[in-house]
């Protein structure tokens, strides 16, 4: 069966629906993303990236941060968000983070027959990220990701390490996300999401049996 769940978060600051399926593909449904946070680098693939789409030479970087999580991660991910965008985009990327990251706890269940552990590397022109992840039920996260500039379109740059800091402790996992090297802030950003995506993918893989991977012979939930 297909790992999938529903959350919704509402508070005086946002209004949240999320829904997250970790198995796409062959008998599975169809991986089906579709993004609105009002934060347009947060966010879905705009009409510029559907042109992009026809007209690649023209265009680069298509993808936004959920949109190209969920696409590297293959996941199918149905999400929105009407926040207090008109204070700031802070409650907005933080409960995003915290929805997505109880989607991917309640998605994922018992934690029985899972890799659990994952970890890679994503390049993005000048660019590298390296994600490490581990499915532990210990929240933890660390990282660096040295950002020049205060906001990469209209998100702000100290909201993407509090973005995977809020998915980490949501979900549950232990969470480490660097930078290589990159000098452009947009390929840092992008190839960090990247490199998470595909820890993800790894560490949720299922290998056909029904044990939890822990010596303690459970992962409290």
């Amino acid at each position: 069966m297909a790992r999938t769940a529903t959350v919704e978060r509402k508070t005086s600051e946002t209004q949240i629906t999320c829904t997250l399926g970790l198995d796409t593909g062959g008998v599975h449904p169809a991986q089906a993303i579709n993004v609105s946070t009002g934060i347009g680098f947060l966010d879905h693939v705009s009409i510029a990236a559907w042109l992009g789409f026809f007209f690649r030479p023209l265009l680069t970087n298509p993808l936004q941060m959920l949109t190209a999580l969920a696409k590297h991660g293959g996941m199918s991910l149905e999400l929105k968000c009407n926040g207090d965008l008109h204070i700031d985009d802070h409650h907005t990327t933080e409960d995003v983070g915290l929805a997505l990251g109880e989607a991917f706890k309640k998605a994922l269940g018992e934690r029985k027959g899972i890799k659990r552990y994952g970890y890679a590397y994503a390049p993005l022109d000048e660019a590298l990220s390296r994600a490490v992840l581990d499915i532990s039920s210990r929240p933890y996260f660390a990282g660096e990701l040295p950002f020049t500039r205060e906001k990469i379109g209209d998100l702000s740059t100290e909201m993407i390490p509090h973005f995977l800091e809020s998915f980490a402790f949501a979900g549950g996992v232990t969470l480490h996300v660097d930078s290589i090297r990159g000098v452009n802030n947009h390929h840092i950003a992008e190839s960090a999401f990247k490199a998470l995506a595909l820890a993800i993918r790894q560490a949720i893989t299922e290998t056909g049996s029904n044990d939890v991977p822990s010596t303690k012979g459970v992962l409290a939930i």
